[in-house]
């Protein structure tokens, strides 16, 4: 009879205690005996160290009072701590304890997309030079396995690309204004009161959390680091009412959309901002806080990836994950497990050179000529027009300022941008024009 092996117990030092640190704890808890029999029959994770900002503060978990610290140095140089656990946000503090962990030799798992994207490069550096690995399945789509898809599962695809809703609180707020009639500041506020928006929202509708996912994934896809600076970012602050229903009598729905795509000379596309996509698709039945990512490998081909984006258990979900690949990699030789980037020749194509059809929306002093001047500097610019509408309020049908919408065949977008500043310059133009991309997909 085999002899069972004694059980180890592994230390894991966490730093943040708020939605999902807890969640992790939880997990942990539930799915003791079943996390141990999955690793073997003989591995048990316990919680040593854990870095708040307020102990006295009540949490959904119990922890001993003798475990929690203010000092985050206190966590990774605990010797009864294998694995650290960053979820804490942010890029300052963060990047000092993923940073100091990995020179003590000890594997991090984080759920901090803006970390990674802002700060990767040199963490994965510091992940090599101590052959220490950086496992973050957590930062991009909540739940969905998407980060160990493209690592793994497509390691033997060339990726055309990769296409999705990577953000729940947008998609929500885009979701009530289509079938609430809401304007965007009543969806906001709507998804702040059930807790899907943060207080301070602005990463969310600004369109950099979405962004930030974004680029760690074409990272990992295409094998070179990306400057955020170069990453053209729009997000739905702007979105009115209008605007949904231009897109609905057209045949499409309104998502704030990732749009990341390796061209035939090898330029990698990577865009982010709201878009017209046809109903016809199946990103746009994904619906409330749910992401989805679809993904098109040369040998695969299209695959959907759908799940909840974010929320305690879903990226808890994700954390344990990645906590069971780092214990069972602990004592062998796993090597470098983050990004590995195998190109010095990539290259990010810039936005000016990506092509779409547009919808436009003016802010005008309604006044006879207005559409033949913006139609004469677009003909001037080659830019086609499929169609214009001027909305008339039926409670102020003879309102000064109206809204104009135009709608474009496909250019450059760099074409429409030099474009829109000469329209812009127009006395009768009140303020910047609104772009939304019609997508082919």
């Amino acid at each position: 009879m085999k002899q069972q092996s004694k059980q180890q117990t592994i230390g894991l030092g966490l730093a943040g205690l708020g939605t999902v640190g807890s969640g992790v704890v939880i997990a942990l808890e539930r799915n003791a005996d079943l996390i141990s029999d999955r690793t073997g029959g003989n591995v048990r994770m316990a919680v040593e160290k854990v870095l708040v900002r307020d102990p006295a503060k009540p949490r959904p978990v119990t922890i001993d009072a003798a475990k929690l610290t203010t000092d985050w140095r206190e966590v990774v140089d605990d010797p009864a701590v294998a694995i650290v656990v960053e979820l804490i946000g942010g890029t300052d503090t963060a990047f000092e304890i993923v940073a100091a962990a990995l020179k003590a030799g000890k594997p991090v798992v984080t759920g901090n997309k803006a970390l990674l994207a802002e700060r990767g490069v040199e963490l994965f550096a510091l992940s090599r030079e101590h052959d220490t690995p950086i496992h973050f399945e957590a930062a991009v789509a909540g739940g969905i396995p998407i980060i160990k898809t493209v690592q793994e599962s497509f390691v033997g695809n060339r990726i055309h690309s990769m296409i999705g809703i990577i953000n729940g609180t947008s998609n929500y707020i885009l979701e009530r204004m289509t079938e609430a009639g809401l304007d965007f500041a009543e969806a906001l506020r709507e998804a702040q009161e059930l807790g899907y928006a943060e207080a301070d929202p602005a990463l969310d509708v600004n369109g950099w959390d979405a962004a930030h996912k974004a680029i760690l994934l074409a990272s990992l896809a295409y094998g070179f680091a990306i400057d955020p600076e170069r990453v053209h970012v729009a997000g739905i602050e702007q979105v009115r009412p209008t605007d949904i229903e231009f897109a609905t009598r057209l045949g499409y729905v309104v998502k704030l959309l990732a749009v990341v795509r390796e061209h035939p000379g090898g330029e990698v596309e990577l865009r982010l901002q709201p878009s017209f996509i046809p109903k016809s698709h199946i990103l746009a039945s994904v619906h409330g806080v749910f992401n989805a990512v679809a993904v098109h490998g040369d040998a695969a081909g299209e695959s959907l990836f759908y799940g909840r984006g974010a929320g305690q258990d879903p990226t808890a979900s994700s954390v344990v994950g990645d906590l069971v690949e780092a214990a069972r990699g602990l004592h062998s030789e796993h090597g470098h497990r983050g990004f590995l980037p195998y190109r010095e020749d990539g290259r990010l194509m810039p936005v000016e050179d990506t092509s779409t059809a547009y919808y436009v929306r003016f802010d005008v002093t309604d006044r006879p000529g207005v559409i033949a001047q913006i139609a004469q500097l677009l003909a001037d610019a080659g830019i086609g027009i499929s169609g214009t509408h001027s909305p008339v309020d039926p409670e102020s049908p003879d309102a000064e300022f109206v809204d104009m919408v135009f709608l474009l065949h496909s250019c450059p977008f760099g074409q429409l941008s030099r474009t829109l500043e000469k329209i812009e310059a127009l006395d009768c133009i009140n303020s910047a024009p609104v772009v939304f991309r019609i997508e082919r997909l």
